[in-house]
């Protein structure tokens, strides 16, 4: 997180043709503040959710030893990381999204595995639509037990699903993919090559790291964070879920993990409006 000296900082700066943003602010309050003052009074939201095999072994350590996609019923677990996640994000966004209609997909299972997306709503089988974000945790719950995990883990598909959205409703759209670790080498490019066409469009991507995954195994994520000049904009986010909650009190956790994640989101917004593509 950022000091009060990180106030001084430009907030952006041109390397070429893409506009580097930094990680300005240090409370949420801050962020929808500047949010409304950069003119945005609401915005739409997708997200995407990991059902690779993975997740069988990497909540060994955070999620006691449990896959990071178990329902808790009576076992006095709480919330897994994925709901967690979601009810967080949910907390802090579901103000600015004002029609509540919410598309959210699953990728990575033994159907879709690395080349394609499924809706987590079974009623709406093409747009993923949830209404609310209490409905977005009912269908996760409801539909989560029924999936087989498979892989390989690629991103490409529901960023390019994403541009699809944002291409026909014409309006801005937070994409928030929550994942227990970084794409597959034979995905990577893909991802890539994803990444640079959505920065062509309204479209900011957060990417959740959770599980055990952190460290190397998040580091193409960071990359993708700080690099890829060729984008037309810095519109992807990484937060590793884990590492935070090993440095941050219970009690504040989720308002510094939502800060972590759309920091940069009013300086996207500007860079958008600038470039008319958003109004």
């Amino acid at each position: 997180m950022g000091n009060k000296s990180s106030k001084t900082k430009k907030k952006g700066n041109k390397r070429n043709d893409f506009y580097t943003i930094q990680d300005n602010f240090e409370t949420v309050e801050e962020v929808q503040d500047e949010l409304r003052k950069s003119g945005m009074e609401m915005c739409d939201l997708i997200i995407g959710i990991d059902y690779t095999q993975s997740n069988t072994w990497n909540g060994k350590n955070t999620y006691y030893g449990r896959n990071l996609h178990f329902l808790d019923s009576d076992m006095g677990m709480g919330m897994n990381p994925y709901q967690h996640v979601i009810q967080t994000i949910g907390k802090t966004l579901a103000a600015f999204d004002a029609d509540q209609k919410i598309p959210v997909f699953g990728f990575g299972d033994n159907v879709s595995r690395g080349h394609s997306i499924f809706s987590l709503n079974p009623q709406d089988t093409v747009n993923g639509i949830c209404h609310t974000f209490n409905d977005v945790i009912d269908k996760y719950n409801r539909m989560t037990p029924l999936i087989k995990l498979g892989g390989p883990t690629n991103f490409a598909p529901i960023i390019r699903k994403s541009i699809e959205i944002v291409t026909k409703e014409k309006s801005f759209h937070i994409l928030i993919i929550i994942a227990d670790g970084e794409v597959s080498r034979t995905s990577k490019q893909e991802t890539i090559n994803a990444i640079i066409e959505a920065s062509y469009y309204p479209l900011s991507i957060i990417m959740i790291g959770v599980g055990d995954g952190g460290g190397d195994n998040f580091e193409t994520m960071k990359k993708f964070d700080d690099e890829l000049p060729q984008r037309k904009f810095d519109n992807f986010q990484f937060v590793n879920y884990e590492e935070m909650k090993k440095i941050i009190s219970p009690e504040y956790f989720e308002a510094r993990f939502a800060l972590c994640s759309l920091m940069e989101v009013p300086e996207q917004y500007k860079y958008l409006q600038k470039k008319g593509l958003v109004d």
